[in-house]
């Protein structure tokens, strides 16, 4: 019997370092997967579906949706972004893991479709390191990082809908931590009911 890999549902503020964390832990690992989302927008050039997106109509999109095939969506800027259900079960069922980096109401969206996703919330030390790390990338102008600061007190506000907190203090501890939960919770309760159910039919 091969066991159903886990979901694992990342998010966290802009500027956090969620996607350095995922990085360099996905890097070392194997039999895990980062989910590709589902947008209705262009392609942008050098971009192939099925890599960095799949890329839908409007009208597949919509279609996709009325026939629950997206385990979470929302529109942003007049397009679509979600997360096709296919693909993550297709891995699940080959006991894959399986990695959603999203904002926090697509999270939420999963948890409630999925009650057996492991949700896991990335923070700053602080808030005021957030900023610093924000206006450290001297990429946007203040009008934009306090608007992504507003966007994060209210992230942040959500936290607690999440099964597990990791503050990025650094990298290396982050990636550390972020493997300790994944491991523990493959021995979860409610991820070894499959071997509990076949032990306890032949017992």
């Amino acid at each position: 019997m091969t066991k159903k890999g886990q979901l694992i549902v990342v998010s966290g503020p802009s500027g956090v370092g969620k996607g350095t964390v995922l990085g360099q832990y996905l890097a070392s690992r194997e039999r895990i997967a980062y989910s590709i989302s589902a947008t209705t927008r262009n392609p942008r050039p050098g971009e192939q579906n099925g890599v960095q997106y799949f890329f839908l109509s409007r009208e597949e999109f919509e279609q996709t949706v009325q026939n629950g095939g997206m385990l979470e969506y929302a529109s942003y800027n007049g397009n679509y972004y979600g997360t096709p259900k296919a693909p993550v079960e297709q891995q699940r069922e080959q006991g894959n893991d399986v990695v959603l980096e999203i904002e926090v109401q697509g999270a939420l969206q999963v948890k409630k479709s999925c009650p057996d996703a492991l949700l896991i919330f990335i923070a700053p030390p602080s808030f005021e390191e957030l900023r610093s790390r924000l206006t450290g990338r001297q990429t946007e102008d203040e009008k934009t990082v306090e608007n992504r600061l507003n966007i994060a007190r209210q992230e942040l506000k959500c936290a607690g809908e999440y099964d597990y907190i990791i503050i990025n203090d650094t990298i290396e501890q982050a990636v550390e931590r972020l493997n300790q939960i994944i491991s523990a919770n493959r021995y979860n309760k409610n991820n070894m009911k499959e071997f509990l159910d076949e032990v306890n039919q032949n017992a």
